[in-house]
């Protein structure tokens, strides 16, 4: 019986009582401003025309607007809600005549949306009055202009407006390549705890001697970013502890670098390094290719020479694709001395010459002392990634059993996902800045990238637990393993994953039947 009521209303009422006028409604598609100069300067229909076409019944009138709605959807929940369009129970029903607004997003949701949803709108010189005049359209002869409709599109405008005027001056860096020290609290990066150990720093590093344990023990948790620099010159070997012979050892070092670009460099093109020069070649855009700084000319042909030299000089195991990940760290840290904030997108080139070749040459001595501890990864079949890798299962079925067994269950090979996290120490599963901080500790320990990264891998893997289980096939848990969730980490998940590592550690590495069958 209500259904009756409602239609017989509908039929002798064809304007709703409460409603100001007649508005471009259902008869017509929603209102697309891409089409509106057409429909300014088509000819006015004829309003007989128009009214022996309109709906009889809200059956009828229901019918013609199905398609109406589905255009758009997604642009549909957002910004004007119901609320707005229906002040009174009259005003609600008669929404479906309204024209179909497009919503113009603030630039916060329009970066989340996939490229083909954020479509541009062609400007013009006034754009509130266009956007008053699209709002406008024939309805039964008439030009209908609701000041509702007014006030959003005056809105839109102006959102429009400020998306134009807020533009980036310089590219917007990604999180995951973002190399500023961070933590995930969003804590301020000098307290006075920070402030305590940056003195101690200071303090060891000025004595004539420096006591390398003393500054191992107060680096395992952490260096801190203005001393980073000399500290990981001397805990990687490059630099001696005897404070007055540093400068000399610096200078002949830095001189026996170039000696070797003179001396090799130019070989690069003959044809038993032509391979290898090729694949450095290669491989140089693909490092960090997020992060602009080392997708300057400048820096990718000091990753060249640095990489070509330590080759030629290694030939038992020669380049191997990831050694290129390995020089990011130190150059990063190296150039740091000479960058306050903004290393993402400085300009190697405004740096003096000389510094630019001080740079290179200790990025290169330091990389080459870390690869000298793990140098087995990169010889002929790779012997230490296939062993690490093996210890890595040995011991995961040890610690956890139910992922072990998950695993199994799934078919997943261990090599299939830790040959990466050994070959390129992590530096592909976490953000730059966090890979800086877990080198803090490695250049602290005794054997750090070739002994302890082995319980940071378990520890790393382990951490994934409940994630890991939740998969039940192969395809869904190696792409997980392969693209872990790592973008917003920071110092403190650098921190406990870490010390849950010490930890076991401590537990097996002293007993080492405990991970072997």
């Amino acid at each position: 019986m209500a259904t009756d009521n409602r239609i017989h209303f509908w039929r002798r009422n064809p304007k709703v009582p409460g409603s100001l006028q007649p508005v471009y409604g259902a008869q017509h598609p929603p209102l697309d401003p891409r089409r509106h100069r057409l429909l300014k300067d088509a000819p006015k229909v004829n309003s007989l025309n128009t009214k022996s076409k309109k709906p009889s019944t809200f059956h009828e009138f229901a019918r013609s607007t199905n398609d109406a709605w589905d255009i758009d959807d997604e642009e549909d929940d957002g910004i004007f809600s119901l609320k707005q369009l229906s002040s009174s129970p009259v005003q609600s029903r008669s929404m479906p005549q309204t024209p179909c607004l497009k919503i113009i997003k603030t630039p916060e949701d329009t970066e989340a949306l996939p490229p083909s949803l954020d479509r541009q709108e062609p400007i013009s010189t006034n754009p509130i009055q266009d956007r008053l005049d699209m709002g406008s359209g024939p309805a039964n002869g008439r030009v209908v202009k609701s000041s509702s409709e007014a006030q959003l599109n005056v809105n839109a405008a102006r959102n429009t407006l400020q998306k134009q005027q807020s533009l980036p001056v310089r590219p917007v860096i990604p999180l995951v390549a973002r190399i500023s020290d961070q933590n995930a609290s969003g804590a301020p990066p000098m307290m006075v705890r920070e402030k305590t150990r940056l003195d101690k720093f200071k303090q060891l590093l000025a004595s004539p001697n420096t006591d390398l344990e003393e500054l191992r023990k107060h680096s395992w948790s952490g260096i801190p970013r203005e001393v980073r620099p000399v500290t990981w010159r001397l805990l990687s070997g490059y630099l001696p502890a005897n404070r007055e012979r540093r400068e000399l050892v610096l200078q002949r070092k830095r001189e026996e670098y170039f000696g070797f670009i003179e001396q090799y460099y130019h070989s690069r093109t003959d044809e038993n390094h032509r391979d290898t020069y090729r694949q450095i070649h290669i491989d140089i855009p693909r490092t960090n290719p997020l992060i602009p700084l080392f997708q300057q000319p400048l820096v990718q042909e000091v990753f060249e020479r640095i990489l070509f030299i330590w080759a030629i000089r290694h030939p038992a195991s020669g380049y191997v694709q990831g050694i290129n990940d390995l020089v990011t760290p130190f150059f990063v840290v190296f150039l740091s001395e000479f960058v306050e904030e903004d290393v993402e997108n400085f300009e190697m080139a405004s740096l003096p010459l000389d510094t630019q070749r001080n740079i290179e040459a200790d990025s290169f001595w330091c990389m080459s002392k870390l690869l000298d501890g793990i140098q087995d990864n990169y010889t002929f079949a790779q012997p230490g990634i296939q062993n690490k890798v093996k210890a890595l299962e040995e011991l995961v079925s040890r610690i956890d059993e139910d992922v072990h067994l998950h695993f199994l269950k799934c078919e997943v090979e261990y090599l299939q996902f830790a040959f990466r996290w050994m070959n390129n120490l992590l530096m592909r599963e976490l953000p730059l800045r966090c890979t800086i901080r877990l080198w803090d500790t490695y250049q602290a320990e005794s054997e750090g990238f070739s002994h302890f990264h082995l319980y940071v891998c378990s520890a790393f893997l382990i951490k994934w637990r409940k994630e890991i289980l939740s998969m039940v096939d192969f395809q869904s848990l190696l792409m997980l393993l392969q693209n872990l969730p790592t973008i917003h980490w920071g110092n403190e998940e650098v921190g406990l994953l870490l010390a849950e590592a010490y930890r076991l550690k401590y537990m097996f590495a002293d007993a080492p039947s405990h991970y072997k069958r």
